[in-house]
């Protein structure tokens, strides 16, 4: 599995309580990202998307949630979405077929984070975009949070805007990132070639 084995663990057991204490998704900013995309955006796929908290701040007409922990796949579908069991690095969807591609506040969690970019890269249609939120371990607040995941037990790796900008670039997207705080967003444009 592309999560490290204890942090799909911890989500698997904390799935039905998940969306108690999980902070919800700043809507506008996810709209803000997808409007970098240069087609309409119709289906978009949640990676690590977890009960669908991403997916839930969008109103498209198709989002399907991706993780690694069962229990999590599970609550989403309670919730209302489509959901699949998924690798984050072996997404089972076929090229090009997603509109937009989430990750939110998960990346850190992934084992593979390059695989999984690339793979969020593979999936995306011609103009898509795919969205990545996440926390900055440079600020005060990004390295309190990094060092309490790492006394939870997590096997986080969290990036620097900078260079999770780079990782998007390499996967060939056109990579920009904004930064709001302690929190930033980096979206990748799949261009039209």
């Amino acid at each position: 599995m592309s999560h490290a084995l204890g942090d799909t663990a911890t989500f698997d057991r904390t799935a039905r309580f998940y969306d108690w204490f999980a902070p919800t998704p700043d809507a506008a900013e996810f709209r803000d990202a997808l409007s970098f995309a240069d087609r309409e955006v119709e289906r978009v796929l949640d990676v690590g998307g977890g009960t669908g908290r991403g997916a839930s701040a969008l109103g498209v007409s198709e989002r399907i949630v991706a993780d690694a922990a069962e229990g999590m796949t599970q609550q989403a579908r309670r919730n209302g979405f489509e959901a699949v069991r998924a690798d984050a690095a072996t997404l089972p969807f076929a090229a090009e077929g997603v509109d937009a591609v989430l990750v939110v506040d998960a990346l850190h969690h992934f084992g593979d984070y390059e695989r999984a970019v690339a793979e969020a890269a593979r999936v995306l249609r011609p103009g898509g975009v795919l969205v990545i939120r996440e926390i900055d371990p440079t600020s005060l607040v990004g390295r309190v949070v990094e060092v309490g995941e790492h006394l939870y037990g997590f096997d986080s790796t969290f990036f620097a805007p900078e260079d999770l900008g780079r990782a998007v670039a390499d996967a060939g997207l056109d990579a920009r990132f904004r930064t709001s705080g302690f929190e930033y967003t980096v979206v990748g444009h799949a261009s039209r070639e």
